[in-house]
């Protein structure tokens, strides 16, 4: 069974890591799975291979790295802007250090050893799913303002959803990525004591919240996002909506503030199977908000400096 688990999560971050720095010159715009069948066949496998090690050493890493992939995607589109450290040839600004990222995003250190094993049996190669290039610059003002936070209304997530071309329905399924991994305290301690958070949350559950989330201090304490089932990609994640038991505000409203996103959760929740599959359709179509392609961008040696 955690063998099963840890499986599924894999497939789902494989899913996720598939814009991420791992590029190849194209001539044209076109992105398709087949595309390294010739040029790098083992290109899955090693990929496939060291996500899992990964995930199987730490189980919560299967969150981080669909986190990183989000928060890459809602920046200048899927182009491996996120992964750019600070300084270099072209005096980067690191999006590591925005408001969302900062002490948050984490699993840079994957990247890098996948990076690092497909330039040894590839070198300059490899993208996923595919004919991606690298951006040559981040924008720490688009992480700032890009990313939905926990604590933004329904109104101005969903449209930040629908600037980067994604609809609701997309909105309710990518959130159910909360079915694993962890919140910090100080992303939802905001609504733990406020009044509409209050009234939107069960008290026994917030009372449990409360207890290692102070209303001052304890900001990076980590909570599970789905208590019921944390290490299984599920549809428990809906479930606790309906019981209101969701960590963030920005999960919660998804039930509890507006009917149509109501619905949906309500169908996830009754469905794993149908939760799956927009889940899929949806993470691929996160995957291609403006990828870099033809002679756009560059390939990166190193997914953390740009060439240059």
């Amino acid at each position: 069974m955690a063998q099963t688990a840890t499986m599924t999560m894999v497939t789902v971050v494989l899913m996720a890591l598939t814009p991420i720095c791992f590029s190849k010159i194209t001539n044209g715009g076109y992105l398709y799975p087949q595309f390294y069948d010739q040029s790098c066949p083992q290109a899955n496998d090693i990929v496939h291979s060291i996500v899992a090690r990964a995930v199987a050493n730490e189980p919560r890493m299967a969150a981080s790295l669909l986190r990183l992939h989000f928060h890459d995607c809602f920046v200048k589109g899927c182009d491996a802007s996120i992964l750019l450290d600070n300084g270099g040839s072209r005096s980067v600004i690191s999006e590591k250090g925005s408001v969302p990222n900062s002490n948050s995003v984490r699993g840079f250190e994957v990247i890098d050893q996948i990076k690092a094993a497909l330039e040894t049996a590839c070198p300059q190669t490899v993208s996923f799913p595919v004919g991606r290039r690298d951006s040559l610059g981040a924008s720490l003002r688009g992480s700032n303002h890009n990313i939905p936070a926990p604590n933004n209304t329904f109104q101005t997530i969903l449209t930040k959803f629908k600037l980067m071309g994604l609809d609701i329905i997309d909105l309710v399924a990518l959130s159910g990525s909360h079915t694993i991994g962890n919140a910090r305290c100080t992303s939802f301690r905001q609504r733990l004591y406020s009044q509409k958070g209050y009234e939107q949350t069960d008290q026994l559950f917030a009372a449990r919240l409360r207890a290692n989330c102070p209303q001052s201090g304890g900001d990076q304490n980590l909570f599970f996002l789905d208590s019921g089932s944390p290490m299984k990609f599920d549809n428990g994640y809906y479930k606790n909506l309906m019981d209101s038991k969701g960590v963030l505000s920005s999960d919660q409203i998804l039930f509890a503030e507006n009917k149509e996103t109501m619905e949906v959760v309500k169908e996830y929740a009754a469905n794993e199977e149908m939760f799956f599959q927009q889940f899929a359709k949806s993470m691929v179509k996160m995957g291609n908000i403006s990828p870099l392609t033809g002679y756009r961008g560059q390939i990166r040696k190193d997914c953390r400096n740009v060439i240059g």
